[in-house]
């Protein structure tokens, strides 16, 4: 793919600063044959349908969770159907690690956990010539190759002679998905934020429903329920509790969090996925490695009207 060569070259080398601008110019005209030649391709900003974010309301504030119906049709089906019930209304972070997981759902074997049915995993999928996805990173630790699908951080395995070509969602900080137990097709209603560094090795074995847009301060300041060895347990009565869960279309116009988001689809994104890797601000009096690790690539937000 030519844009994926173009965001790998090391464009640190001063021969190739001076080319900069015909890269972009090259990337962007890629990316605009690739998706098609568009109002969306061509906004740096995607606004969220309220319908498909859902507003968590922590004693300490407010979060917004944009949905990913188009990659876990069916446990996104059901974690809103939850919501909208208002299933999750005063349920608590029975799991909190620090650097790790903050993980909510009803009492474990409780009449209320037991009512959901087992859904299963939708990790993974198959991909097909036509599918794209903005490129970021060739060989991580994790995947064949990184990347942005509709502003979620995918990992892409191209097809051999075993397979055919595969896709997923890649456990990134802030992301929302679904618990289970050991078997693979055992989440109900049990989830998980994504609170600490990465933890990639989930990828392609856990459902990932969505990820936090706003908010994402007061997730990592949910008590955690892991303590030093040592130091007093924390009380049960004292984990945190989610006052309210609902889909943002439910909220009272008045109380609606409006968010658009940066569109990963974009020339503008693109480019700055460029500019990201080569660093050249001052402040680099010596230049890093040409890594674009995907889990470090902020996807930037902001509040509408």
């Amino acid at each position: 793919m030519i844009a994926f060569n173009l965001l790998t070259l090391k464009i640190d080398n001063p021969a190739m600063k001076a080319s900069l601008k015909s890269i972009l110019t090259l990337t962007t005209l890629f990316f605009i044959s690739a998706c098609g030649a568009d109002n969306s391709v061509n906004s740096p900003w995607r606004q969220l349908a309220l319908n498909n974010t859902v507003l968590l309301t922590l004693p300490h504030g407010k979060v917004v969770i944009e949905l990913a119906p188009q990659f876990s049709p069916k446990n996104v089906a059901q974690f809103s159907d939850l919501t909208k019930s208002g299933f999750y209304d005063s349920t608590k972070f029975y799991r909190v690690i620090d650097g790790f997981v903050a993980q909510a759902g009803p009492k474990d074997g409780s009449k209320k956990d037991k009512s959901v049915p087992l859904l299963a995993m939708e990790s993974e999928w198959q991909t097909d010539s036509k599918w794209t996805y903005t490129p970021v990173q060739q060989q991580d630790l994790f995947a064949q190759q990184t990347g942005f699908k509709d502003g979620f951080a995918i990992a892409y395995q191209a097809s051999n002679n075993d397979s055919p070509s595969k896709a997923w969602l890649t456990h990134c900080p802030g992301t929302i998905a679904m618990a289970r137990n050991n078997e693979a097709d055992t989440a109900s209603s049990h989830f998980y934020f994504v609170i600490g560094q990465a933890p990639r090795y989930l990828d392609k074995i856990m459902t990932i429903v969505g990820r936090v847009v706003y908010g994402m301060q007061h997730v990592q300041a949910i008590q955690r329920t892991e303590v030093v060895e040592g130091d007093y347990a924390v009380d049960h009565r004292d984990f945190t509790k989610i006052i309210r869960m609902q889909l943002m279309s439910d909220v009272e116009k008045a109380d609606q969090i409006h968010i658009e988001v940066e569109n990963t689809e974009s020339t503008m994104f693109a480019e700055r996925l460029i500019k990201r890797r080569a660093r050249e601000s001052d402040f680099f009096y010596k230049k890093p490695p040409p890594v674009l690790d995907v889990c470090q690539i902020p996807i930037r937000s902001r509040r509408v009207k």
